[in-house]
């Protein structure tokens, strides 16, 4: 008896879970610009639209948008095998980091293609 009474409350409540929507801040990080990023603090996510122009070394490469340029990581499985030019307009979410040097760039956690 017990079993059907939490059974029978469980599927009451499905319909309210299914259509809970989060009102809070934007996942995505917020939006700014490379000259906004780089005055951002360390640790937090912003999401920046642009072009990828340069490969530095390793996982570094140069990212430009109409503010300027910043360094950027982007590791293997962010790429997820996509061929992306200089020409090819992309929105990063990153996180504002700071190497040992004082320099600021961004850790990418995902890579979209704009068109």
């Amino acid at each position: 008896m017990r079993v059907l009474l939490i059974v029978s409350m469980v599927l009451l409540l499905l319909p309210a879970i299914a259509t809970a929507q989060f009102t809070g801040p934007n996942a995505r990080g917020q939006d700014s610009t490379v000259e906004q990023a780089r005055n951002a603090r360390v640790d937090t996510y912003v999401t920046v639209t642009g072009n990828i122009v340069a490969h530095l070394r390793e996982d570094y490469f140069t990212f430009r948008d109409s503010t300027g340029e910043i360094r950027v990581e982007i590791e293997p499985e962010v790429w997820r095998n996509r061929e992306v030019g200089p020409d090819t307009t992309v929105r990063l979410l990153a996180e504002v980091d700071r190497n040992a040097a004082g320099t600021v760039y961004l850790w990418v956690q995902s890579l979209e293609l704009v068109n």
